[in-house]
């Protein structure tokens, strides 16, 4: 027995049974070992950031460790974009990096690289095993770190010849991952936060775990009993939807208009989410979105246990049950295409239980509005702002649930990570991409007028747009695997979604869509 076979073993003790990989010389030998290892599915990704961006999805709708393999420090930086969304959707991750052995590093051979140097930028824990005894150890460790709380992204640097070096002991049994304890709460700031929730204008400001069916509805019967307003972030990592299921009011990701929406409010309560601050900086804008004067009370920071905190302000309110308001989902749309009808598509065909990856930008203003009555689902959002999350997610997803993932995807985005396709087709997902075409970066068009960067010349322009050559997004997508069909109207689109959620396997729906700023 070798080291790779140790990983895998740990790996496997722990239930960390998915591995999207993208191997390379170094990790021959973890390859090899999945032969002894049938209970652990390896999925090939045709680049990195498919790999990471999928393990992300995998983590956030199972809540388990999903597992990298990656190969030197290049292959580490080719998916590192995506790891940085992981981080910022606070997800258990395994990263598991192929290295030189151990006696070749000294040589500085081409793919020689400072691995640890690019992984600490993750602010997870970094590993290295030193001799093959060491592997179960040390992974053991990993998938620990990895669970937190809170959850982080933890890399394991695997040497070439730790990993084909033979144990010198195989243990009698392997190593278990011991789980970290919540985060204490503060019980000392309970009376505080019920006197400010009762004597100002307050909110709950919810993220991170806190975005589950039963922690949003503890937070309504809060926010009824004190008169606080409930909201989330722009961005939740994974959020219960849909009809019967209580929806706050989210925060506007324009800083503008959040500043504007916070203006009024005195306290903020933080429940598994950090202070809400601006995406970036505009002139004349602050960065920080809340008054001056607004008090922000950290009452279960990430990692704690969110739902003891909520269920400890509701006994301290005496607060009793709360009706969830009805509705209805949009009717089918009919005619012309824009933001307005494609949401209401995506809403009025949305099947019970299946998850949203949202990447759709500029084009998906209306979505949360349109699917607050939709069948019941769950929404992902881009945690980290890197883009080219949303196909590789939908993948995770799919393997995690095992459910129908719709991907909303802008054209711009998607070409950041269109190999996520070909993996769908080859794992045979049900995954729907609807893919949004407006042939431009749309969403820098509207940036350049929030930050005042004057001009519309031709150089610049040349940068936004998208259309010198017009991508065929349909040609892309048949070309790796995924049967394709463009739409022109809302009618299409309403035929076109309904006939992929009955058919098994991945679809792709291109839709023009001028952007909605």
């Amino acid at each position: 027995m070798n080291g790779a076979h140790a990983l895998l073993a740990t790996m496997r003790t722990n239930d960390v049974t998915t591995v999207f990989a993208n191997p390379g010389t170094s990790e021959m030998h973890f390859v090899a070992a999945l032969d002894d290892a049938p209970d652990v599915r390896a999925v090939l990704c045709l680049f990195e950031g498919v790999a990471t961006g999928a393990a992300d999805g995998y983590a956030r709708v199972t809540g388990r460790v999903a597992a990298t393999l990656l190969h030197l420090g290049p292959g580490l930086a080719n998916g590192w974009a995506n790891l940085h969304n992981a981080r910022r959707a606070r997800v258990p991750v395994l990263n598991v990096i192929g290295d030189h052995a151990t006696y070749h590093a000294r040589f500085d051979a081409p793919l020689q690289s400072d691995i640890a140097a690019v992984a600490g930028a993750l602010e997870g824990s970094i590993h290295k095993p030193r001799r093959p005894d060491d592997v179960a150890d040390e992974t053991a460790r990993a998938i620990a770190d990895a669970y937190g709380p809170p959850s982080r992204v933890a890399t394991l640097i695997l040497p070439a010849d730790v990993s084909w070096g033979a144990l010198e002991r195989t243990p009698s049994h392997w190593p278990t991952a011991a789980r970290g304890a919540a985060v204490p709460l503060d019980e000392g700031l309970l009376d505080h936060v019920v006197t400010r929730l009762r004597t100002t204008r307050a909110a709950i400001f919810l993220g991170g775990a806190a975005t589950t069916g039963a922690a949003m509805e503890l937070a309504n019967r809060i926010g009824a009993a004190s008169g606080a307003t409930v909201m989330v972030e722009t961005f939740p990592t994974s959020m219960d939807r849909g009809a019967g299921v209580f929806q706050p009011e989210r925060l506007i990701y324009l800083s503008e208009f959040a500043v504007g929406q916070l203006a009024e409010i005195e306290t903020l309560v933080l429940v598994g989410a950090s202070e809400p601050v601006g995406f970036f900086a505009y002139p004349d804008v602050p960065s920080r979105l809340v008054a001056a004067d607004c008090e922000v009370i950290a009452l279960a920071p990430p990692g704690s246990d969110v739902s003891t905190a909520l269920a400890m302000l509701v006994d301290q309110l005496d607060a009793p049950r709360v009706r969830v308001p009805a509705g209805r989902a949009p009717e089918p749309p009919s005619g012309a295409l824009n933001a307005q009808s494609f949401a209401a598509a995506i809403a009025a065909t949305l099947p019970e239980g299946a998850v949203i990856s949202d990447e759709s930008n500029t084009s998906g203003i209306h979505l949360y509005g349109a699917t607050t009555f939709a069948a019941p689902h769950r929404l992902l959002t881009l945690t980290g702002g890197s883009i080219g999350f949303g196909l590789p997610v939908a993948v995770g997803a799919a393997i995690g649930t095992g459910t129908r993932v719709i991907a909303l995807e802008s054209d711009g985005s998607m070409m950041y990570t269109p190999q996520a396709l070909w993996t769908m087709a080859r794992e045979g997902l049900d995954v729907t991409v609807v893919a949004l075409s407006n042939r431009r970066y749309a969403i820098l068009d509207f940036e350049r007028q929030r930050v005042g960067a004057s001009g519309v010349g031709e150089a610049s322009e040349r940068l936004l747009s998208l259309d010198d050559p017009a991508i065929d997004l349909c040609g892309v997508a048949r070309a790796l695997g995924v049967p394709g069909t463009a739409v022109t109207t809302a009618d299409e689109l309403v035929d076109a979604l309904r006939r992929s959620f009955a058919t098994p396997g991945p679809s792709f729906i291109e839709v023009p869509l001028a952007s909605a700023f």
